[in-house]
């Protein structure tokens, strides 16, 4: 069972790791797990952080924030910690078709205007750089776990395997593999009007491996290589991003 400590799952694949999340509750406990309200930690009035004390546990909340933004009482809670990173190329892709498509939030002109404020770190939640260095100092900790984006997208059973053995849930590898045909993309889209609204089809749009290739320039590419290597060259984060394999051209 999941400690009834406070669970913070941090990421950038939000939405996917909270819905497998949920399936490992359910099928732990037998017992949907409901969110009071909206469980990211940086979005919501300044009441809701004593709101949110009175979440059942255990609590599992969402966010984007950096490691050393985070609310002192988490790592006193000893909260597990779980890390989804997605390569660059394709965060900066995804993020600009959400501005673009998803209704009352700051749009861009152009896919290259974006760019330069992705590069600069001047869009929502700062630069993914910053970030990344930020919690490449904490990845081998005890409480926490690093996942990747494209692991999960390569074999999902196997990634959602990890994640329950990290939380602690003991499921029989049929549950596993239920989970995991329940998880997939194509799944989520189908059933994410049902479950966030007329938001959904704007959270789950393609999630493919290799997106970049439709936006990106030779130059920009170029860019994006010699960023990450001047902020992660020679970091454990760089050998778990798996470079060759998924941000060359």
């Amino acid at each position: 069972m999941v400690t009834s400590e406070e669970e913070q799952l941090t990421n950038l694949g939000s939405n996917w790791i909270l819905h497998i999340i949920n399936e490992l509750i359910f099928a732990d406990s037998k017992k949907k797990y409901e969110y009071p309200e909206f469980p990211v930690l940086e979005c919501g009035d300044p009441e809701k952080y004593q709101r949110m004390k009175q979440f059942p546990s255990p609590r599992i909340l969402a966010t984007h924030l950096h490691y050393d933004k985070l609310p002192a009482s988490i790592f006193k809670q000893k909260a597990k910690i779980l890390v989804i990173f997605r390569n660059p190329k394709d965060t900066a892709v995804s993020f600009f078709h959400f501005h673009n498509d998803v209704p009352n939030i700051p749009s861009y002109s152009s896919w290259d205007e974006f760019f330069r404020q992705f590069m600069k770190g001047q869009v929502s939640w700062g630069s993914y750089f910053d970030f990344a260095i930020n919690w490449n100092k904490h990845l081998e900790d005890e409480n926490v776990k690093f996942i990747l984006y494209e692991d999960l997208k390569e074999n999902l059973a196997a990634g959602i395997k990890q994640i329950a053995e990290f939380f602690g849930f003991s499921l029989t590898g049929e549950q596993i593999q239920t989970i995991s045909a329940q998880s997939t993309f194509q799944a989520m889209r189908a059933k994410s009007q049902e479950t966030h609204g007329a938001v959904g089809p704007f959270l789950f749009r393609k999630g493919e491996v290799g997106d970049w290739k439709n936006l990106f320039s030779e130059t920009q590419n170029q860019e994006m290589d010699e960023k990450f290597k001047e902020c992660l060259a020679g970091t454990s984060l760089q050998a778990k991003f798996k470079y060759e394999s998924y941000f060359q051209a």
